[in-house]
């Protein structure tokens, strides 16, 4: 059985602010889906499902592309001939 003290926990690490009007909602929230866990565990799994499995591979189909030109139109930056990114850090 989740607690308070177990929930604000929890909050404290996903970094969720919860306040203590909503700590008892959250707490019977974790409780009730923990039951239903609980219900899912006492499922007898003894039936298999049998199928044959494989991969489907499609041939690549080579295909002209736009030219360079046409496609760098639409770059809002480009550099040496390729479309320049934003800085990603």
């Amino acid at each position: 059985m989740v607690t308070e003290k177990d929930v604000e926990h929890i909050a404290e690490l996903a970094d969720i602010g919860i306040n203590t009007d909503e700590l008892g909602t959250f707490t019977n929230q974790f409780n009730a889906i923990l039951d239903y866990f609980d219900v899912l565990d006492q499922v007898k799994g003894d039936t298999t499902v049998t199928r044959d499995l494989s991969n489907i591979m499609r041939e690549d189909i080579v295909e002209p592309s736009l030219p360079r030109d046409e496609v760098l139109k639409n770059a809002a930056a480009q550099e040496d001939g390729f479309i320049k990114a934003p800085r990603v850090m």
